[in-house]
């Protein structure tokens, strides 16, 4: 018996911003692996063409839908056609998140808005659609990734990103104590430096001026395991989290980080 056979999941963010794998595209795959019906959400319904290749014999269990987390009534529809194609909803994975470099002084106010948006309110708007179907129905699972910037310094000032993540983790402790007598659970995965997509993408230039052996080299003297998980690392947390192995798990947090953010260096 797979794991996830007749559930039905939603992963936001399931595309990813290059080649890889990325988080959420990770999750999806996993989900699809395992028995779930997935509906694979992101804002860019391109990058889920990857996802769907990357699914090979699960890929029929895997649809797409484009969404823009950060809006209600994009969020409505989407929650709506999950509802039409599988006819429930068991399993929410929030994986949509980005960061911004710098501190209040450098940081624009319409960054700091955006990141508020697309890391929090993103969080807040589907748990808002989803928690009824998943009350209704007496059960459910909600996994919100965060981020180990959530829960310390780790290299760089992203106060915006820092603040959103760290906000992620509080929101699903008040969530899964507040619908725990719903049988609901919720809970967050908070992934360390991972080398996923982003990293060759995006951060590289941000950080280390397009240099991504020396971002790599220097992520990875932070971690005491001495490597960089992916994507799937992230996927295996979420899993556990979202199945029912872990029916008496709720308002915790899973760190999946290689050990960095217990060092004190």
């Amino acid at each position: 018996m797979l794991r996830f056979d007749s559930k039905v999941a939603i992963v936001t963010g399931a595309g990813c911003i290059g080649p890889g794998w990325g988080n959420g595209r990770a999750i999806a795959v996993r989900l699809a692996e395992e028995g779930a019906k997935v509906l694979a959400v992101d804002r860019d319904p391109e990058r889920l063409e990857e996802t769907l290749q990357r699914a090979g014999a699960a890929r029929d269990s895997i649809q797409t839908c484009a969404c823009d987390v950060t809006n209600a009534a994009s969020i409505r529809a989407m929650v709506q056609a999950c509802l039409e194609r599988f006819g429930t909803v068991d399993i929410l994975v929030n994986n949509v998140g980005g960061s911004a470099a710098g501190g209040p002084i450098e940081m624009s106010e319409e960054v700091w808005d955006t990141q508020i948006n697309t890391n929090l309110k993103s969080v807040f708007l589907t748990c808002k659609y989803v928690l009824p179907i998943l009350i209704a129905k007496k059960g459910g699972a909600i996994v919100n990734v965060a981020s180990t910037s959530g829960l310390r310094w780790t290299g760089s000032a992203q106060v915006a990103y820092a603040a959103t993540k760290a906000g992620v983790i509080q929101l699903s402790r008040v969530v899964a104590v507040q619908h725990a007598k719903d049988g609901v659970r919720v809970n967050t995965v908070v992934p360390g430096q991972l080398h996923t997509p982003m990293v060759e993408a995006r951060l590289a230039k941000q950080r280390s001026g397009g240099d991504v052996e020396a971002l790599l080299a220097s992520r990875v003297k932070r971690i005491p395991l001495g490597f960089m998980g992916d994507g799937r690392d992230t996927a295996s947390a979420a899993l556990f989290l979202a199945s029912d192995e872990a029916r008496f798990v709720t308002g915790t947090e899973l760190v999946v980080d290689g050990g960095m953010t217990v060092r004190c260096d």
